[in-house]
């Protein structure tokens, strides 16, 4: 595949990736909200219940409904921290490409 033809390629991928980041972005951003309500209202429950506030945040994050809660919210996190990755990668391979080409038209 000749140069221009892979930055063409690097490019549509590019804008895949960017495309699939708006995704993951609103999906981390719904975990973390779920997970913030399901905990702030659970240790509103506890300190209702007569737990001490300095208990009841690791009593509340020892709960199975609010642990599942954050274990969605650092998986969704770790998938778009991982999307921004391939973005910077993409990114640097377009331009790596784009020297290469820049180099072969100085030689010409």
């Amino acid at each position: 595949m000749d140069l221009t033809n892979e930055l063409n390629s690097k490019l549509r991928d590019l804008d895949v990736a960017i495309k699939s980041l708006r995704k993951t972005g609103s999906d981390y951003a719904e975990a973390y909200t779920k997970y913030r309500v399901a905990l702030a209202q659970e240790l509103i429950q506890l300190k209702n219940d007569g737990y001490a506030i300095t208990l009841a945040g690791d009593i509340a994050r020892g709960k199975p409904e609010i642990a599942k809660l954050k274990y969605k919210e650092i998986s969704t996190e770790a998938i778009y921290k991982a999307n921004l990755e391939s973005i910077n990668a993409t990114k640097l391979a377009i331009k790596i490409i784009q020297e290469q080409i820049g180099r072969e038209w100085a030689n010409e």
